[in-house]
This record gives C-alpha cells, sequence and structure tokens, in this order.
C-alpha cells in the first residue's frame, strides 16, 4: 500500500476514539513497527495532534477527535466557498494571497470531473465592484491585525468636512465592508467616543504601543447602522413620503439602503415610507430625482416643493 494510503489508515484507525499501539497498527497494515513510527512522526509534523501514552496501557490516540472537524468538503460545500472568495475578492479582501491559496487547495482535492464541473459554476459566477486601491488593501490588512490583537493606532485621517488630516489615535473595535466601501469602527481617543472611519481617508496607520480592551458583545455593523439610520420611535416630526410609480421602480426604492429602513406599506403601484421631516428634505430629493418620470410623489406637498427646487437649481446650474 503506498505511503500516503497508510498514512491515512493510519489516520482512521486513531478516530476510533481508542488508544491503538504501534504493533497493533503494524499488524492491521501488515508493515513493519518501525515505519509505523516514521509514519506517526510524519503526522505529527504535519500537524497533526496525536498523543502518545507510554505505559501498560499506553498507545496513540487523536487529540479531541481531530479528524471529525470538516476538513472535506462535498462538492456542493466547495461549489460555496469558491463563489464566496470570490465575492470577498471583489471587496478588496485584504488578505487576498491567502484566499489563492485556500481556493487552490480545494481544486488541487477534486477529481477531475469534480474539478471540471467545478470550473463551469465559476465561469458562469462573476461579481463587479469598484477597484479598491493597492493602497487601501495595505491599511486593511494593518487594522485586521490591530482590531484582532487589541493594538490602539495612530491615523492621519482626511474628514470630508477637513481641509487637511488629522492625527488621532483610536482602538479599532472592528472592520466593515457597507456600499462598496471599506470602514473601521473605534474608540477616538479625540473626540473621546466611538467613530467610524472610512478607511480610504486614512492616510497613513502607525502601531502604539498601547493595547485596549474591545467591549463584550461590541458589534460594529450594528453601531454603523445605527448612526446611518436612526430609530424614528419617538420622534413628534415625522411624516408620511407616499410615492405612486411602477411597480420596478417602486421595487428598487423599497430596498433602497435608506428608504427601505423606512417602508410601511406597499401596494403594487404605490409605496409609504414614513420618515423624519428634516431628514426627507435633506437627503430624500437626491434620491428620488434620479427615476425620473418612473415614479410620482403624492405627498407631502412640501417634498413636491422640494424636487421642484433641486430640479430648477440644477438647471439655472448648467444654464449659466
Amino acid at each position: 500500500m503506498p505511503k500516503n494510503d497508510n498514512m491515512l489508515a493510519i489516520l482512521w484507525l486513531l478516530n476510533s476514539g481508542a488508544k491503538v499501539t504501534a504493533k497493533q497498527i503494524a499488524e492491521k497494515l501488515e508493515i513493519n513497527i518501525r515505519t509505523v513510527y516514521r509514519y506517526i512522526d510524519a503526522l505529527c509534523a504535519s500537524g497533526v495532534p496525536i498523543i502518545s501514552d507510554a505505559g501498560h496501557n499506553g498507545g496513540y490516540r487523536l487529540l479531541n477527535h481531530f479528524i471529525r472537524a470538516p476538513l472535506l468538503f462535498d462538492l456542493e460545500e466547495q461549489k460555496a466557498l469558491l463563489h464566496a472568495a470570490v465575492f470577498a475578492h471583489e471587496a478588496g479582501y485584504p488578505f487576498s494571497v491567502a484566499l489563492n491559496r485556500a481556493t487552490d487547495k480545494l481544486k488541487m482535492y477534486a477529481n477531475q470531473e469534480q474539478e471540471h464541473l467545478l470550473n463551469r459554476h465559476l465561469a458562469g459566477f462573476e461579481v463587479i465592484h469598484r477597484e479598491i486601491a493597492p493602497s487601501v488593501k495595505a491599511k486593511l490588512e494593518e487594522l485586521e491585525r490591530a482590531v484582532a490583537g487589541e493594538c490602539s493606532i495612530e491615523i492621519e485621517y482626511h474628514s470630508s468636512h477637513a481641509e487637511q488630516a488629522q492625527p488621532r489615535v483610536i482602538d479599532p473595535y472592528g472592520m466593515l465592508y457597507w456600499n462598496n466601501k471599506w470602514y473601521t469602527v473605534g474608540f477616538c481617543h479625540l473626540r473621546n467616543e466611538i467613530r467610524s472611519f472610512r478607511v480610504e481617508r486614512i492616510q497613513q496607520i502607525t502601531r502604539t504601543p498601547m493595547g485596549f480592551k474591545r467591549p463584550e458583545a461590541f458589534s460594529a455593523k450594528e453601531f454603523f447602522l445605527r448612526n446611518l439610520l436612526p430609530d424614528q420611535a419617538g420622534k413628534q416630526e415625522v411624516v408620511s413620503l407616499v410615492i405612486h410609480g411602477r411597480p420596478e421602480a417602486l421595487d428598487d426604492l423599497c430596498i433602497h439602503w435608506f428608504l427601505g429602513h423606512h417602508l410601511k406599506e406597499r401596494t403594487p403601484n404605490q409605496a409609504v415610507f414614513e420618515l423624519d421631516e428634516s431628514a426627507i428634505h435633506a437627503y430624500v430629493p437626491y434620491f428620488l430625482l434620479t427615476y425620473g418620470k418612473a415614479i410620482q410623489v403624492l405627498e407631502p406637498q412640501s417634498m413636491k416643493d422640494k424636487l421642484v427646487s433641486v430640479a430648477a437649481g440644477l438647471m439655472e446650474y448648467y444654464r449659466t
């Protein structure tokens, strides 16, 4: 029997849960006992957690039923992992080199027929995202290590309303990917509060000797969404935005990252949203103008007036 087959057979014998001696393995596989010792040493060197117990009742055993871990994937699981890798790569996943090695290993253990089928699934599955600059990927790698190591960092951050980048020390609690952009969320020592930072606006990252302890059960996603989409409960100036239009246009509005959060009622040709009045006039007109004549605002009148004002301002801008 080839060496690899013998080593795999030893793994299955050890997986029984009972201790197995080198003599028993040698007799079962019909090989020399010294060969068993070499194979055991080779398995240990490759990372297999084999425990050797000495004495009268000694023998070899696997730590925590190692082989029961999901080391082998069926074809559907391999396909799902490869598709997920495509998403990660297109989103600018910083550890793409390691990701490629992992997907290559998945393909390596497929037979010719399985590999052909996997390639067919991959050939028909593509994702389009905007390009992520190499400098951003390098910053994502540094941020991921700081998050995992709970290490405070100093960043040069250029916010949207500032003329120049400003240094600040942050404790990065987590990272998230939203709307084709990467963010880190953490405690800002300058503002003395938890804030989110867009990674593209970080010009430089420097590790500090300081550490931090991330709050238990903290979720960067929940914090980000809570600040992006504040709860309307308890607000007195909530108004209904009633929009009539083509079903496909309304479908799009109902899953919009902002409007979809405030959807209250939907019929085939009409959608009702409940929003804070200030938010309606600040953001919504610019969302709606892109749909042209595919939709029509029925209520409130103030929104109609705002749309007219914004459209007139654009016309005047381009005329002059």
